[in-house]
């Protein structure tokens, strides 16, 4: 039975807050504890008691909505079980995974079976998510298997109507979409007929409500996610980077983000240096050129990034460094070279904290 109260009283004494995660206009959500049976368990809390009173109702509205639908997913095993709901907030199981974005499943086929099998689970108990074309809605956990999260858009069916075979044609087909960019050749030719031919509400919705959709929240509300990372990573990171890069002591450099608890975001930049360069030095070339306010909270110097075998930074593993996730580096690694490089900037990370900032 689900605890449920007016107002966060019943969750203090219970609740035990780690990194702030996100923040907007419709919810803040944190990393933390949470106490049940007399022990402490990995949680999330979603919290709408301090958005601003004209997103309020709606902000509500999608708490419902994912309570609502996560009663349902969480004990199929496929999204995060709920531990505590109230009118302002919802307490969820943590899922140790990392987003799609992350963990770059390319080439897993083993990785989007599960991920069919997860949304065919969610089908057959009524819920459409609704918002799996965002791939920081996947998570893949460190066994391989797919998990789905962020249910504020999640419909639950009493039947399977019309709407809901529309609703649930287009959450096959943004998996697919993720399935086509990173294991192309594991489509099927029924998946390939799928991507091919949008439903005739996507079509509609692609000609008309997503421009709307994008003015309001890109420019009305100024919303920019980008995988997580909000408008510092959207705004701050490439500035910082390109900076970065201008310097004569610098080779290349990458800018990921992390849960910060005070800043609710934070910027770490990775910077391979050409020799002599120290990190002091590159600290105040930065704060020098872009101010205090928007410098990167941690700053390492490296002697080589990690790259695939393209030549490309390799960002995943980075933002797990950044993040302090080492114990998830791991499967993403492919050879010794790798392996080699990767572990001597996990030697000497910044950012010591534990992965919840406490």
């Amino acid at each position: 039975m689900i605890a449920r109260s007016t107002d966060f009283d019943a969750l203090d004494d219970r609740w035990r807050h780690g990194a702030v995660l996100k923040r907007d206009v419709f919810s803040t959500i944190e990393r933390g504890r949470f106490r049940a049976d007399g022990s402490e368990i990995d949680a999330v809390l979603r919290r709408v008691d301090a958005v601003p009173w004209w997103t309020r109702p709606l902000a509500r509205h999608f708490l419902r909505r994912e309570t609502r639908a996560l009663q349902i997913a969480g004990p199929l095993g496929v999204a995060p079980p709920v531990l505590w709901a109230g009118p302002s907030g919802l307490v969820r199981g943590f899922i140790d995974g990392v987003a799609m974005h992350v963990a770059q499943p390319k080439g897993d086929a083993a990785y989007f079976r599960s991920a069919k099998a997860a949304l065919r689970a969610l089908h057959r108990a009524g819920i459409c998510h609704n918002d799996l074309a965002k791939e920081q809605n996947w998570l893949r956990a460190p066994d391989g298997r797919a998990y789905v999260t962020d249910f504020q858009l999640a419909t639950r069916f009493a039947r399977r109507g019309r709407l809901f075979r529309l609703c649930a044609y287009e959450d096959l087909r943004h998996l697919l979409k993720h399935k086509r960019r990173y294991a192309a050749e594991a489509l099927t030719p029924a998946e390939r007929r799928v991507l091919a031919r949008k439903s005739w509400p996507a079509r509609l919705w692609l000609a008309t409500g997503k421009r709307v959709y994008l003015w309001v929240t890109r420019g009305l509300l100024q919303f920019t996610d980008r995988e997580g990372g909000g408008q510092r990573l959207a705004y701050d990171a490439p500035v910082i980077t390109a900076r970065l890069k201008s310097h004569d002591g610098v080779r290349d450099a990458a800018v990921v983000a992390f849960a910060d608890r005070r800043m609710g975001v934070g910027l770490y930049a990775f910077v391979e240096g050409n020799g002599g360069l120290t990190e002091r030095e590159a600290s105040e070339f930065l704060t020098q050129s872009l101010g205090a306010t928007k410098a990167p909270e941690q700053l390492q110097l490296v002697e080589a990034l990690p790259r695939d075998r393209n030549g490309e930074v390799r960002i995943e593993v980075l933002s797990l460094i950044a993040m302090n996730q080492i114990d998830l580096i791991e499967p993403l690694l492919r050879d010794d070279a790798e392996r080699t490089v990767t572990a001597r900037i996990v030697a000497d990370r910044r950012n010591l904290r534990d992965r919840f900032n406490m």
